[in-house]
């Protein structure tokens, strides 16, 4: 049976907020668990606070990162790509004082790094070998990586389903599977059903985002399509709602994201969440008839 989450990005990029009534407020909508943002990965016990804190309610908690360009497993710095690798390792640690079983995020290359051209076989040998010592790391915290490819305007070396489970494969470990973001599939892929199936071999998370990063179910993406390919292929794991909002700015500047589409992350998180629990609900129902 899935689990249903709420990723904190339309409250706070940092966590330093103070977000217990956001918490107590997502715990009574009927979410499962929070999907928490580690930039900061230096502090384990702030985050073991925290993880404390959702436990107090019920919450569960998953984790996300990404990696900037001084962390990219890519980089021809040999120094850069060692630092990605510490970082990642520190926040694995972080994710696992907060109670996290799941690490997903596009941790494979920095975050809007670009080179002008395709990726190369030495950056994807790079990464993978990177990502192999993470993994391992990972395996002694029971954290599994879950691997997020972008849209290519926000990264290069994984941006569709085929290079997420070609890169699983390569990397070769269990505690390196895969997560899939309908954002950005609607982007880079020719059919989200067919994008689930790929990776249904080695599927551990699901974030349901709309086409504008708004609420789920009041844009174009095809989710008949997303919640019909996930019935199909069995996947019973977490689900997370991700949206953007103008706030935080430092986020809203990231991902350009400039006019309001929602009343209130509030609102958004309630719609989002009754929506997602009446399509998985409408999808089983069907086949059943």
């Amino acid at each position: 049976m899935n689990k249903y989450g709420m990723n904190l990005f339309v409250w706070t990029m940092t966590m330093e907020e103070d977000l217990s009534d956001t918490f107590s407020f997502l715990k009574a909508s009927g979410f499962d668990f929070v999907e928490i943002p580690i930039n900061n990965a230096d502090d384990t016990a702030r985050w073991k606070r925290i993880g404390q804190q959702c436990a107090s309610l019920g919450l569960g908690v998953q984790t996300c990162t990404i990696c900037g360009p001084e962390y990219s497993l890519i980089s021809p710095d040999a120094a850069v790509r060692r630092a990605g690798i510490d970082f990642l390792k520190r926040v694995v640690d972080c994710s696992a004082a907060a109670g996290s079983k799941i690490l997903m995020g596009p941790t494979f290359a920095g975050f809007k790094t670009f080179a002008g051209r395709a990726a190369t076989a030495q950056e994807w040998d790079w990464s993978v070998t990177a990502m192999r010592e993470v993994a391992e790391h990972a395996q002694t915290q029971d954290v599994t990586l879950a691997i997020e490819s972008l849209n290519r305007f926000e990264i290069y070396l994984l941006t569709c389903a085929d290079d997420v489970f070609r890169y699983i494969e390569a990397v070769n470990h269990p505690n390196c599977r895969a997560a899939f973001d309908t954002f950005h599939a609607n982007i880079e892929e020719k059919s989200l059903g067919a994008a689930i199936r790929t990776l249904a071999p080695y599927l551990v998370h699901v974030q349901i985002s709309e086409n504008d990063r708004s609420t789920p179910g009041q844009g174009h993406i095809n989710f008949d399509d997303v919640f019909a390919a996930l019935d199909e292929v069995g996947y019973d794991g977490p689900v997370a709602i991700e949206a953007f909002g103008p706030n935080p700015p430092e986020l809203a500047a990231a991902t350009h994201i400039f006019r309001p589409m929602f009343p209130s992350p509030e609102q958004l998180a309630v719609d989002g969440l009754t929506f997602l629990k009446s399509e998985r609900h409408k999808e089983r129902k069907s086949l059943t008839v």
